[in-house]
């Protein structure tokens, strides 16, 4: 089993920018989680603003933090 397969992916809505290239996210079912760029988001440079609709990807271990690896 591999770190790739066990990962939870949720729709949430930036809420707040915060330092560090961080960002606070409301999830659809209503959590706050702070969450970074994915790799490919920073190359690609793709930006984020207050409001976009993204998906993030979290770890079942740690459910406050997360990823985030697109933006619809």
């Amino acid at each position: 089993m591999t770190a790739k397969n066990d990962v939870l992916e949720v729709r949430g809505m930036i809420e707040e920018l915060l330092p560090g290239a961080k960002f606070r996210i409301k999830l659809e079912n209503g959590h706050e989680v702070i969450s970074h760029l994915s790799g490919k988001m920073r190359i690609n440079h793709i930006r984020l603003g207050v409001g976009d609709e993204v998906k993030v990807e979290m770890t079942p271990y740690d459910l406050s933090k997360g990823r985030i690896i697109y933006r619809f």
